[in-house]
């Protein structure tokens, strides 16, 4: 029986999450007094924890972990899922208010989503664990009305005992991200150094030896669309001498996932992009190549491209120089029968899409962070410039501190003090480069303090924010949208 929501009063329900399914009724409403958004449930009630509410005989149910978990069961489309070769695109939300908004830019493009997606290092800066950022992922795209596939990201994972949660919280995405076992140094190392850093890798590990290695790498050049790849033995000692205790790592961490994910089906992603080098040609071909000899499946690889990918910047270097490097890491790609390359950091690299979406013909995956934390400021700044001014300069005190673990070239003398500035002028640091670092590498530190202020506002002006989400993020999207 078809749901009165007329009799909801005080409640104002969310159009798009109304889900007749299995002869129930569900819904997001927000109770109009207190600002919270409550599930609705009419019919089979069993398991959700709520109050009857009288007039409509539906439960009104908190937004728990517990009733998400109900709900999930309930209504499949809202697990994620694996999304293979799709070409795919990662809204990270360090707030856990931005689904809707993502929702809204995805809507009609070919690009699968992955509306969750958070890292270690993140979830320690924002207070969240992997359960709370599923869920708020969850519940926007039960708001939404979202019934296509979707994924969740487990990003930058870099040691098997924190796989552990992400496995549990249901995501279907596992980036790991082996940079602690990358020898830089081998970029500029003299042979003997590099033969003496080869000969000492963990070969038993890695099931074959230096000779193997040779044997099999050396023996012929290797054609690759447009170039042929030449590998001489001082370039392979190189490439091992990088990369060769990221090899077993990697390899480690695959079976352990495998093991804890036991028959569910997930993506996997390697990302060796946090390195202080480009990922040459023989790199790339030399990592892939190990990898499958060793059964790793993987769906997205992300190499360190030339030029810089920074934060909540475009790119910074030759395009030129990058369209060529993106035309031959795509062509080592489809020599191993295809994955997909991974941008990362790759929020607002406006100039690189359409030469990404050229090369590598579908088989892409773009990932953003924290664009969309930048966006709620402008949000914040439109509409209480106070509180924004506050943050400004409290951003530009820790940026120092904070910038420690990012790659960015933002300079703080570049960045305007708060009381220099009219307030119309405000949100236009949001599109200013030093700006944007400052404010986007001190999220954790801004949060701590003013966390729940800005969760009040977004709350308040969630429309608001889902529309600047949407604009912004159209301009990532259409360019893979063929």
């Amino acid at each position: 029986m078809t749901m009165d929501f007329s009799q909801l009063a005080g409640l104002t329900v969310y159009a798009e999450s109304v889900t007749e399914h299995d002869s129930t009724t569900y819904f997001l409403a927000r109770d109009d007094a207190t600002g919270h958004k409550l599930l609705g449930v009419q019919g089979d009630t069993n398991g959700f924890q709520g109050t009857p509410h009288a007039a409509s005989g539906a439960r009104l149910c908190p937004l728990t972990p517990e009733n998400a978990a109900v709900l999930r069961e309930r209504l499949p489309w809202l697990t994620p899922v694996p999304l293979a070769l799709k070409t795919s695109a990662g809204y990270g939300d360090r707030l856990g208010q931005a689904t809707p908004g993502h929702i809204q830019a995805a809507r009609g493009r070919d690009i699968a989503p992955i509306f969750a997606q958070q890292s270690v290092r993140e979830n320690t800066r924002t207070g969240r664990t992997p359960q709370q950022v599923m869920d708020d992922a969850m519940w926007g795209v039960f708001q939404a009305g979202w019934h296509d596939d979707w994924g969740a990201d487990a990003d930058h994972l870099k040691t098997p005992d924190v796989i552990a949660p992400f496995v549990e919280a249901g995501y279907s995405f596992f980036t790991v991200d082996p940079s602690d076992y990358v020898d830089n140094d081998a970029n500029t190392d003299v042979p003997a150094v590099l033969q003496t850093k080869v000969d000492a890798l963990p070969w038993a590990a890695m099931s074959t030896s230096w000779d193997d290695l040779r044997a099999r790498f050396l023996a012929n050049l290797i054609p690759l669309e447009t170039f042929t790849l030449e590998i001489d033995e001082e370039k392979l000692l190189r490439a091992a001498a990088k990369y060769g205790r990221t090899i077993p790592h990697i390899a480690s961490m695959y079976g352990h996932l495998t093991k804890l994910m036991g028959v569910r089906p997930f993506d996997f992603e390697v990302s060796v992009d946090e390195t202080e080098t480009p990922t040459s040609m023989l790199e790339h071909f030399y990592i892939a190549s190990e990898l499958q000899r060793l059964g790793v499946n993987w769906v997205s690889l992300a190499p360190r491209f030339v030029g810089h990918f920074e934060k909540g910047v475009d790119f910074i270097g030759d395009l030129d120089e990058l369209d060529t490097n993106l035309a031959q890491h795509a062509a080592v790609m489809r020599h191993f029968g295809g994955y997909k390359l991974s941008l990362h950091s790759g929020s607002d690299k406006f100039t690189v899409y359409p030469l990404a979406a050229k090369h590598a013909k579908g088989l892409v995956h773009l990932k953003t962070a924290g664009t969309s934390y930048l966006e709620a400021l402008r949000v914040m700044a439109e509409v209480d410039p106070a509180l924004f001014r506050e943050v400004l300069d409290f951003a530009r005190g820790r940026y120092d501190e904070d910038r420690a673990t990012y790659h960015v070239s933002a300079k703080l003398a570049k960045v305007p003090a708060a009381d220099t500035l009219a307030d119309g002028d405000l949100s236009g640091l949001l599109d200013q480069f030093d700006a944007r670092q400052v404010l986007h590498v001190t999220f954790g530190s801004v949060l701590d303090r003013w966390g729940d202020r800005l969760h009040a506002l977004l709350d308040e002006r969630e429309d608001r924010y889902a529309a600047v989400l949407e604009r912004h993020f159209i301009r990532h999207l259409e360019p893979f949208s063929g």
